[in-house]
């Protein structure tokens, strides 16, 4: 049987970008072979819960919303876009059940920023545009790279043939559409990525190194794999990563905040 993952609709507030960027991430997942199942933003906390027992995996998505800043305790800056509560109060619920059952997570833009909250880190409210313009959009395929720390989880997916080597680091060619990032990192998590040129923070992990006691697969992109999977061999083998461990995930607790 294929493995299940769970993907929350993007957005309650914007039904064409749902039925545009939802896909991509089904279509990801399905490519690596894995069955993608949709969330929808409307369900009970006990529906939820009970379609996320028969998943394997959880991908958060990204999402024209920003996080809450009140839930990291900063004033509201003005360049934030509205929160959707729907989606942050599901994100966080997966979230929970990811860490509780030691389920493998995948998190992309909005997700990334979401779990970095949840595990009680911090955000950039607003990216200057110089020296890298961070909002650049599914338009540009290639906005920067990313400068990947090696021996890391994410390091371990690259390949070598699509990211030089320079000084001991991959740097991978990456799209980019946020405007907001990973500040403080949360409990548990680790940086291991980089933007080159203005240090922003492009992915976090933890459950790294496979000895570690804890073993989840955690990994948190700031960038779109999913739109890159026909040009990148990287960003296949992301999804690749997340199918195989969805399919040789067993139950196992995992302490959070």
């Amino acid at each position: 049987m294929k493995p299940r993952i769970a993907i929350p609709i993007p957005t309650s507030a914007d039904l064409a970008y749902n039925r545009q960027n939802w896909q991509a991430y089904a279509d990801s997942v399905a490519s690596a072979g894995s069955e993608p199942v949709e969330f929808a933003l409307d369900l009970s906390a006990r529906q939820a819960r009970e379609l996320a027992a028969t998943c394997q995996a959880i991908l958060l998505p990204g999402s024209p919303a920003d996080v809450n800043p009140d839930t990291y305790g900063q004033p509201r800056d003005e360049a934030t876009a509205p929160l959707d509560q729907p989606r942050e109060d599901l994100d966080r619920l997966l979230i929970e059940e990811a860490y509780a059952s030691s389920r493998p997570l995948l998190c992309i833009c909005f997700g990334v920023q979401i779990l970095n909250v949840f595990q009680g880190g911090t955000l950039v409210q607003d990216l200057a545009v110089m020296p890298v313009n961070h909002s650049a959009g599914r338009s540009v395929q290639i906005a920067h790279t990313a400068c990947i720390a090696p021996s890391s989880l994410l390091a371990s997916m690259v390949d070598p043939a699509e990211a030089p080597l320079t000084d001991g680091f991959r740097h991978l060619p990456i799209n980019s559409s946020h405007h907001q990032a990973v500040g403080i990192p949360g409990f548990g998590l680790h940086i291991s990525a980089r933007c080159p040129q203005d240090g922003v923070i492009e992915a976090i992990e933890a459950g790294w190194p496979p000895q570690a006691e804890q073993n989840h697969f955690v990994l948190g992109v700031q960038w779109h794999p999913e739109r890159s999977t026909s040009s990148s061999a990287t960003s296949r083998a992301i999804f690749n990563r997340l199918t195989h461990e969805a399919t040789i995930w067993r139950p196992s607790a995992v302490p959070a905040v």
